[in-house]
């Protein structure tokens, strides 16, 4: 099998989940002693939202792409977001692959009062712990990285903490596992994990597939308006969105035009 950028990935946060000598029992006394989590899929699902939702990602950059904003102020563009109608907001706590931090998610969530998604490479039960403990309402789930009992595990852990749980999945054969392990709510990834790049068509295929009460998130090469109505149109609740808003010289204006009123 060809070897994926997800590959090396995946495997440098195995080897730090299983360096972490921390007591499970004791993340779980200190998740007790903190306020519950904002609900991420409620906000999605808002029914006075009368446009499609957006997920504004804060990303400093990339595996393929390299740099996309560096030097970017996560509580500034996290107000810009809140400010311009985003739904939900999802933060990049990956350091070596993309630049983020715990203090990128925290600084974020701080300045808004919108939910907020841990966006990393959960494979452990102490990421799930640590999503809760940094401040996080929901984390992300990939299934390309996960065995389907992991992914059961993991998703079961999450909800049983307060946290809303993002499955992400690139095909079909992905989508059938994150339905039986009853996910709520389905990304489908549109970027190639061989090659990284996108192809614009898969979110519209892999809903044809997706049955009525998940929602819906469709994530990657989401670029403009026009993309938006056409996800919108496939039935997609919510649309990711990171590069083309982080690169951008006005944020605000961008995430705006995204905001396709739903019929």
């Amino acid at each position: 099998m060809t070897a994926t950028y997800l590959d090396a990935i995946v495997r440098h946060h195995r080897d730090r989940a299983a360096n972490d000598s921390r007591s499970l029992a004791d993340l779980a006394q200190a998740v007790d002693q903190i306020p519950q989590p904002r609900g991420f899929i409620a906000a999605i699902r808002n029914t006075s939202v009368k446009h499609l939702a957006v997920i504004s990602e804060i990303k400093r950059r990339s595996p393929s792409k390299g740099d996309l904003n560096p030097n970017l102020d996560p509580a500034s563009l996290a107000r810009t977001y809140e400010n311009a109608g985003a739904s939900c907001i999802s933060v990049l706590t990956d350091g070596p692959h993309f630049g983020g931090s715990i203090a990128d998610l925290q600084s974020a969530r701080a300045a808004v009062s919108v939910p907020v998604l841990r966006k990393d490479f959960t494979v452990a039960e102490v990421d799930v712990f640590d999503a809760r403990l940094m401040g996080a309402d929901c984390l992300l789930l990939i299934a390309a990285a996960l065995s389907r009992d992991e992914i059961e595990h993991l998703n079961g852990l999450a909800i049983s903490i307060g946290l809303d749980v993002l499955v992400e999945i690139h095909d079909e054969n992905e989508l059938e596992t994150a339905l039986s392990i009853g996910a709520e709510m389905i990304g489908v990834n549109q970027r190639d994990l061989v090659t990284f790049n996108v192809d614009t068509e898969r979110a519209v295929r892999v809903a044809e597939s997706m049955p009525d009460g998940i929602v819906k998130v469709a994530e990657s090469g989401i670029r403009d308006r026009a993309d938006a109505e056409v996800l919108l149109g496939a039935g997609f609740d919510a649309i990711l969105v990171g590069e083309t808003l982080v690169k951008s010289a006005d944020p605000g204006a961008e995430l705006q035009s995204l905001l396709v009123p739903r019929s």
